[in-house]
């Protein structure tokens, strides 16, 4: 009896592969065509977009764990690169800081699942929302303004923050003052739209 079991486990492990495979897949392709959906917004400077891209990373993230949501912010940096006029730099920098909002919220989720899964997917997220946002001030300040400056001087970067709050001074406040809070508004909004997809779309994503 025991070959039969064996085979039996061994077709539903494959499956259970594939289908994870599938919806990384798919979910990728999301957040490639919501990588392509962006907008300014009236309190940061017209280069900086808003996107919900990371939202599909989430839910993989949730639902098949946390290097599944890292996967598919990868995908989908690796395919805008095709597209890129700064070198891949901007793919580069998003990439890391939603690995890290993604992998944060679906570890801690992990941790929570086979007990308050709600709040431990709440936790997670705030966490890796806040993950996101602190270090998007090194990560923007050491990697991806000093490569844009090659495109555009930072001073001319600094005097675009300083038309909307006049009282900053340098690059570092700025970020600290503009981009470390719009990122961590953006990681909230990218939870509260998987809070609302996520049981409606549960029975594709695990099934």
């Amino acid at each position: 009896m025991s070959e039969p079991t064996t085979q039996t486990a061994g077709r539903v492990s494959a499956r259970s592969k594939t289908h994870r495979i599938t919806v990384t897949a798919m979910l990728a392709a999301v957040s490639t065509v919501l990588m392509f959906v962006d907008f300014s917004v009236p309190f940061m400077p017209s280069f900086i977009k808003l996107d919900i891209s990371e939202l599909p990373a989430l839910l993989a993230s949730f639902s098949l764990g946390p290097w599944y949501g890292v996967a598919v912010c990868l995908i989908k940096n690796l395919i805008n690169c095709l597209r890129t006029s700064t070198g891949c730099v901007g793919e580069f920098c998003n990439f890391l800081l939603g690995a890290i909002f993604v992998f944060c919220a679906g570890f801690i989720y992990q941790k929570f699942r086979h007990r308050k899964s709600r709040k431990g997917a709440v936790i997670g997220s705030v966490v890796g929302a806040a993950a996101m946002a602190v270090l998007s001030v090194p990560v923007n300040y050491f990697i991806t303004y000093p490569i844009y400056a090659n495109f555009m001087p930072v001073d001319v970067i600094v005097g675009m923050y300083q038309a909307i709050v006049p009282s900053v001074n340098g690059l570092l406040e700025c970020l600290v003052t503009f981009n470390m809070p719009f990122t961590f508004l953006k990681g909230l909004l990218d939870v509260g739209l998987c809070f609302l997809i996520y049981k409606p779309l549960s029975p594709l994503l695990h099934k």
